[in-house]
């Protein structure tokens, strides 16, 4: 197997990292990766930078065991590879590349006042998860390591300049930081204007362009492996330096990117610890807090709605029904329990018979909540099955980005006639697939490759920028060359299911008061 014909992408998820190498066929051909999950630290969600190293060079000797095992030879180049990872937080550095403060992820939300002010001035909505978010509430706070800060960045554009020595970023990850200028293609300089003027009195010695990343685009060079990037990543030295390096970019990119999804009006659903749906819009909306705009990684406008909340309920219950097994002296593999699990679902009442839950770990903006208490409830005549149990915390998974779609279609009218699902919701067949067209009462997409989700996308872009022709639009690049023959599932949502749905929905709206109890009490 000659390796240089190959694209790699490796992407840093909320519970696993991991990478997916492709052959010039776009096909995937090994996979590594590590499972890890944030810690809360005096308030704060995080990953340790020892974690976040030692994860990542897990990973990748994960996947050189399997190009061992499926090929006989040591993994030692790759034609062109790329990281990403999961959007927004705070990674502050000095000037000597010292981390400022612990990793504030997406999951906070910590920066709800920062957050108020910045979209009042910008006009442009500005969630609580951003990273220009965590940098003004930190002022507001009078953190004292402002005056020391040079850099700051994401967890994939951390890990690219570990690997490359490069400050930079793919457009849609920058998207995340700061707004973005479609038309520019890069930071909007009006409202970096507006943030220096709002910041000037503090005194600080620098002005934000000097410490956000530099933005490239989709098929961009952002450098290549260093001899010390190439250490990091495999410390048993069989990785040789100099492969070429995709911007890096964030998991809302790669996810437009496996799923075929950057063309204007498309869009794609991305289910796993968190969820959020997208759609390229050919202009901008109104102001909705409940709505970010974000880029493509080539820098088109896309209409997100982002909930901090999908599977980590649903996998807190999966364990609990394998610790029953393993009890009862009948211990039963994961996939096959999430399998079993999944399909019950498909058996349960379409409203669930009675049966609520909301799956909210952390706090969550679309419904205007600061925390999050897991709450399972039920009224006393519900029907308490083992499939309208499941079906619960599906629909549940889904209930906060329904409810912010519905902004978006039925306030800012924006089509949706087709949307592509991917990420860990999907994995079982049928399942994901049939409840997210149910919410959203359209057809549902799932790619043959769905499973490989946001480090396939990473590959994807990599690629690109390895074998794109001459001015290639990526949009053409992956409708023309990588999925022009791709296998996919598509799936209709029956009509009592769209109309168990709602009631569902509705039900779940008007408990809400319920899980704001839970928060104040619990």
């Amino acid at each position: 197997m000659d390796f240089q014909h190959t694209a790699l992408g490796i992407e840093l998820g909320s519970t696993r990292i991991k990478a997916v190498l492709i052959d010039e066929k776009h096909v995937p051909i090994a996979s590594g990766s590590h499972e890890w999950e944030n810690q809360l630290v005096d308030g704060v969600w995080t990953y340790s930078l020892e974690a976040i190293h030692a994860g990542v060079q897990s990973c990748f000797a994960d996947l050189k065991r399997d190009v061992r095992e499926k090929f006989g030879q040591t993994l030692t180049t790759v034609g062109a590879m790329g990281v990403s990872g999961m959007m927004h937080g705070y990674l502050p550095f000095d000037k000597d590349g010292h981390a400022l403060t612990e990793f504030r992820t997406w999951r906070n939300t910590m920066t709800g006042e920062a957050a108020a002010e910045l979209t009042k001035l910008f006009h442009f909505n500005v969630p609580q998860r951003w990273s220009i978010a965590h940098l003004y509430q930190a002022m507001l706070k009078e953190e004292a390591h402002l005056p020391c800060l040079a850099h700051l960045t994401t967890l994939a554009g951390y890990i690219h300049e570990k690997l490359t020595g490069q400050k930079v970023l793919g457009i849609g990850e920058a998207s995340g930081m700061f707004p973005i200028d479609s038309e520019n293609l890069h930071y909007d300089a009006a409202m970096m204007e507006r943030f220096d003027c709002l910041i000037e009195k503090k005194g600080y010695a620098w002005r934000l362009g000097e410490v956000l990343p530099r933005v490239l685009i989709a098929g961009e060079n952002a450098g290549c492996l260093t001899a010390e990037g190439a250490a990091f990543l495999d410390p048993a030295g069989d990785l040789k330096p100099g492969i070429p390096f995709a911007p890096p970019e964030g998991d809302a990119g790669t996810g437009m990117a496996a799923t075929n999804s950057v063309a204007v009006r498309t869009g794609n659903v991305s289910a796993g610890t968190s969820d959020f749906a997208m759609v390229v819009v050919e202009k901008l909306p109104k102001v909705h807090t409940e709505i970010d705009m974000v880029t493509t990684p080539a820098g088109k406008p896309v209409a997100m709605v982002h909930c901090n909340n999908c599977t980590s309920d649903i996998n807190a219950w999966v364990r609990l029904f394998g610790e029953f097994a393993q009890a009862i002296g009948a211990p039963i593999d994961r996939n096959t329990l999430y399998t079993t699990l999944f399909q019950q679902a498909l058996a349960g009442e379409p409203d669930c018979g009675g049966l609520l839950s909301f799956n909210y770990f952390s706090g969550e903006g679309v419904t205007n909540l600061d925390a999050g208490r897991p709450v399972f409830a039920r009224t006393p005549d519900a029907r308490m099955t083992l499939p309208n149990f499941m079906r619960t915390h599906l629909l549940s998974a889904l209930a906060t980005l329904k409810i912010g779609l519905d902004i978006l279609t039925k306030e800012e009218h924006v089509p949706i006639d087709k949307l592509y699902g991917h990420g860990g919701y999907f994995k079982t067949p049928g399942v994901g697939q049939r409840m997210l067209s149910a919410a959203v009462g359209a057809p549902v997409s799932v790619m043959e490759t769905a499973g490989e989700g946001g480090p396939y996308g990473m590959a994807l872009l990599a690629a690109y920028m390895l074998w794109k022709k001459e001015d290639q639009p990526l949009d053409a690049y992956l409708n023309d060359v990588v999925f022009a023959g791709a296998r996919s599932s598509t799936l209709m949502a029956e009509e009592q299911d769209i109309a168990g749905f709602a009631a569902f929905l509705k039900q779940y709206k008007k408990a809400l008061p319920v899980e704001r109890a839970a928060i104040e009490t619990l």
